[in-house]
């Protein structure tokens, strides 16, 4: 059996809408014109895919089964699309990438420099997103590139995902303060029980669950001021381990805390986004080396730093 990408896109969408209207709203077609296409569809497979009940819909138990292999293949087509695209362009010579706010600034420190040495006349900007703003900066072709936290994300997209690993995050406060004097067994109450400052991204990612200690926390938006915060020793915060190493590390005043009862920190996922696209490829390549050799010095400081 053959299917067109628009009959698979309008099963897609009223599947997820549950409405004939509202999905004929969303693909910009008349509601008749969808429902015939859904018809057709039908008849092609010989099952029914929705109960019409009123204005609403009800998926069958075949539209369950099948949704997920034709979101695949839309996705694989609108891929497709892209890289053919692609092929009839030359290379970039202004890329724009997206970061989480609490992907260590040594790193992309050190992508500057790998790119400035494989592409020395090209533009690079680099501006802070949350993890919403750059998906659809990437889909729109505002931003090349995205470093972003993908604790929560689905597999299923359009982009090209590169799983990077896993930051580990620690609790740091002020340097000698009050909370770092304390003996590892009283560290977690205290924790609890004191001001929290969080990154607002992370609340906006939906991350509160797994990173809000205390029921006392305040949400700041930037980073740099974070740190400020902690070094007047107003509170504590989950910063990345890979901060403690980062070579701007002396300069501020704060330091992990360390728990009896947390032998590993808080450990959430990094991912690296980029369209399919054969312009991108290449400096996605530069990109992941100087990624994996950062890693690589991370852990090999660790070692020195445990040993």
């Amino acid at each position: 059996m053959n299917f067109s990408i628009e009959q698979l896109l309008a099963f897609v969408t009223v599947y997820e809408q549950l409405s004939f209207s509202r999905a004929a709203i969303k693909l910009n077609k008349h509601r008749t014109t969808v429902g015939q296409v859904i018809t057709n569809l039908e008849d092609h497979l010989a099952v029914s895919l929705f109960e019409r009940v009123g204005r609403s819909v009800e998926p069958t138990e075949d539209a369950h089964l099948l949704y997920h292999y034709a979101k695949q293949t839309i996705e694989q087509a609108r891929t497709f699309d892209k890289v053919a695209l692609s092929l009839s362009y030359g290379g970039l010579e202004n890329i724009t990438i997206a970061y989480s706010s609490i992907v260590p600034q040594r790193v992309l420190v050190d992508i500057r420099k790998q790119l400035k040495h494989d592409f020395p006349m090209m533009r690079v900007n680099f501006l802070v997103r949350n993890k919403e703003e750059i998906k659809q900066g990437l889909k729109n072709g505002e931003y090349h590139f995205g470093l972003v936290n993908v604790h929560n994300s689905r597999a299923m997209h359009s982009l090209d995902a590169t799983f990077l690993g896993h930051f580990e995050f620690y609790p740091f406060a002020q340097k000698g303060g009050a909370i770092a004097s304390l003996d590892k067994d009283e560290v977690l109450v205290a924790l609890r029980n004191s001001k929290q400052f969080v990154l607002k991204s992370q609340i906006d990612e939906g991350m509160s669950e797994k990173i809000i200690v205390s029921s006392d926390y305040e949400e700041i938006d930037q980073l740099a001021l974070i740190i400020k915060m902690l070094e007047a020793g107003l509170g504590w915060a989950l910063l990345p381990k890979a901060f403690f190493t980062d070579y701007e590390f002396s300069k501020y005043q704060i330091e992990p805390i360390h728990s009896e009862q947390m032998v590993e920190g808080f450990k959430f996922g990094f991912a690296l986004w980029c369209p399919h696209s054969k312009q991108v490829s290449e400096v996605k390549s530069s990109m992941l080396s100087v990624i994996t050799d950062y890693r690589k010095r991370l852990v090999n400081s660790f070692k020195l730093s445990e040993s």
